[in-house]
């Protein structure tokens, strides 16, 4: 509760409510999991402290109670409405930065996102992601170490986007399977595969998430990116984005997942221009991006 808060509800009524914040923190005394017990407590503190700093009224509350209804209600298998309200609200982004602590030069992590799934195809260095997915063709290379320069040969690299339109395949109702995959580092850490240039688009607007932005005057665009996530025995699994150099949106992203580190230039190469691996690109034009990837040590 703010001083000028406090000095405007009378002395009884803040002990009245004091009270009943000490009567639930009493109730976890016999909680017998010291983490659980500390959570708890230190959720009801806050909770009660928020309720009572902006006076919240029965009405707000019964809003706020329908919100996180809706947004359950529209949560399913393939959407997950609390990730998105995580993600715009910053707390997604906080407990990132709270579990990767900074280590050397190890690369930056970013928000998962709510789109990653756990079965995808494996491709070889030098696959396509795409698997028909519309968009301009992107090469992406680089090489994968740890935080002394030693190649991580082996790494597994997990890689998922949108398409040019600004949607995941689990966004299509259907059972395809695109521009998501993963890969090896090879024996000297490289790796490299075909993927499309990123886009911007709108994080799924359509829900309570989507409301609450546009009550705020936000907008739900994310800057364009593509998904990392890295991991190798004995290393501290890396989730991240590399963003496009240049987007407008890098100062706006919706889920504030950008960091200076993690902006590369994506070059533009005319329709002329070989590919890397000798691909016939049928005349289109295409980029190239470099990303080196530093694991940390696990439980750095």
């Amino acid at each position: 509760m703010t001083s000028e808060t406090r000095a405007a509800v009378p002395a009884e009524q803040q002990a009245r409510e004091a009270e009943i914040t000490r009567q639930v923190l009493d109730s976890f005394g016999d909680c017998t999991d010291p983490r659980l017990k500390e959570v708890m407590e230190s959720l009801v503190r806050h909770l009660h402290a928020f309720v009572r700093e902006v006076r919240l009224t029965e009405d707000e509350w019964g809003k706020g109670i329908d919100f996180l209804t809706r947004a359950g209600h529209i949560t399913d298998d393939r959407r997950q409405e609390f990730i998105l309200l995580s993600d715009v609200l910053g707390a997604s982004m906080q407990t990132v930065a709270v579990n990767n602590q900074a280590y050397g030069d190890a690369t930056e992590a970013t928000v998962f996102g709510p789109f990653f799934v756990e079965e995808n195809p494996e491709i070889e260095n030098g696959g396509d992601i795409a698997s028909g997915a519309a968009g301009e063709p992107c090469w992406v290379e680089g090489t994968v170490t740890d935080s002394t320069g030693k190649p991580v040969p082996g790494a597994r690299i997990e890689v998922w986007e949108a398409d040019e339109d600004g949607f995941y395949d689990t966004q299509y109702g259907d059972d395809r399977t695109a521009a998501r995959a993963h890969l090896f580092a090879g024996a000297d850490g490289g790796y490299r595969f075909w993927g499309l240039t990123p886009t911007p688009y709108p994080i799924p607007h359509d829900g309570p998430v989507g409301e609450l932005l546009a009550a705020t005057g936000r907008s739900p665009m994310r800057a364009s990116h593509l998904h990392f996530m890295v991991s190798a025995p004995g290393l501290r699994t890396l989730v991240t984005h590399i963003f496009v150099k240049g987007d407008e949106l890098l100062d706006h992203d919706a889920v504030f997942g950008v960091k200076k580190s993690l902006v590369k230039e994506f070059r533009r190469q005319r329709p002329d221009t070989p590919a890397p691996d000798g691909r016939d690109l049928g005349g289109r034009a295409w980029s190239r991006v470099e990303f080196d990837i530093v694991l940390a040590p696990d439980g750095a």
